[in-house]
């Protein structure tokens, strides 16, 4: 259960949702064949926070929280969450995931393509009974989800912000799922249609928030807590808000970061210093202010939620997602 979620009986009707999408995603993942439910079982099995389901359980409780779609709804979101980190660790040639073996790592990229290929397949099959303006739903954000990581592929073109182009990317990669999460949980639970579209817009922020925490979450965890080591994004040459922020500026006082996160800092002494001197940098400062806006800005969605317990969970949520340490 995520520490922003309240004990009581929210907390109670939660976990026991929680428990539902757990016990639905391994009914998804099974197959006839041994090794494909190995395969497609191997990242659920490692874990992971959940952060979708419990957003789209959240939302319908805001409504009829009992409804069976909700379950399933949750299930989808989280099969294509899984189905995507499969792609990306071979897109990244990632050698772990959630501290185990990447798929990729432990079997082959055709094996991971191909597990992803699946979940997306088990997805769409639930999706299929929930109706045609939920596949349309999740149409577009699959195609949201796909042009996000096209253009983190190819990078920021000639005369574009490269900052701008990153948070647009991360709106498209992250953003859009855990939208359609809180969309999905207070559609399907009959919530009325201005505070479902008030719930999307919050999903939105306060996702892209998720991921800016975690790319700062790699550069200022002391001991991997986040299940990579410190610093990883910089031995990958990959250029998260921090850096970017760095590579535009002019500040003397930043110049032989600059010259370090120029491209992938592989050198065991010059990754050291690159993370201590972005530990302690201006650059730094900023990409937390903006995490810090992004949250601010989820948060303000919630003057449409009605005060009560499922309110304070999602700002505590806001909270959350700027003070987390993994």
């Amino acid at each position: 259960m995520g520490p922003w979620l309240p004990d009581g009986e929210l907390g109670t009707v939660m976990a026991e949702g929680l428990a539902r999408v757990e016990d639905a995603l391994g009914t998804a993942v099974a197959s006839d064949h041994a090794f494909v439910s190995e395969a497609a079982g191997h990242l659920m099995s490692a874990g992971g926070k959940r952060f979708r389901p419990m957003l789209a359980l959240l939302a319908a409780q805001l409504g009829d929280g009992t409804a069976a779609e909700v379950v399933d709804a949750a299930v989808v979101c989280e099969l294509t969450h899984l189905a995507t980190l499969y792609h990306d660790d071979v897109m990244d040639e990632a050698s772990v995931r959630r501290g185990a073996p990447s798929a990729n790592s432990r079997w082959s990229n055709s094996v991971a393509i191909l597990t992803g290929d699946f979940l997306f397949a088990r997805a769409s099959d639930l999706l299929a009974d929930l109706g045609p303006d939920a596949v349309r739903i999740q149409a577009k954000t699959f195609e949201r989800l796909v042009t996000g990581q096209l253009r983190e592929t190819v990078g920021a073109q000639p005369g574009e912000d490269p900052v701008d182009h990153y948070l647009a990317v991360l709106a498209d990669k992250t953003g859009s799922l855990v939208a359609t999460s809180a969309r999905f949980g207070a559609t399907f639970a009959g919530v009325d249609a201005a505070l479902v579209t008030a719930l999307t817009a919050f999903g939105e922020e306060v996702g892209v928030a998720f991921q800016l925490s975690d790319d700062l979450i790699d550069i200022v965890s002391e001991g991997g807590a986040s299940g990579k080591s410190p610093g990883t994004d910089l031995r990958e040459g990959i250029a998260t808000l921090p850096v970017l922020f760095a590579l535009a500026g002019d500040d003397p006082a930043e110049a032989r970061l600059r010259e370090l996160v120029a491209g992938p800092v592989v050198d065991e002494a010059e990754h050291a210093e690159a993370l201590e001197l972005l530990r302690r940098s201006q650059s730094l400062a900023r990409a937390t202010a903006v995490l810090g806006d992004y949250a601010d800005r989820a948060r303000a969605r919630l003057d449409a939620v009605p005060d009560g317990p499922v309110r304070d969970a999602l700002a505590a949520l806001c909270t959350y997602v700027v003070t987390r340490t993994s």
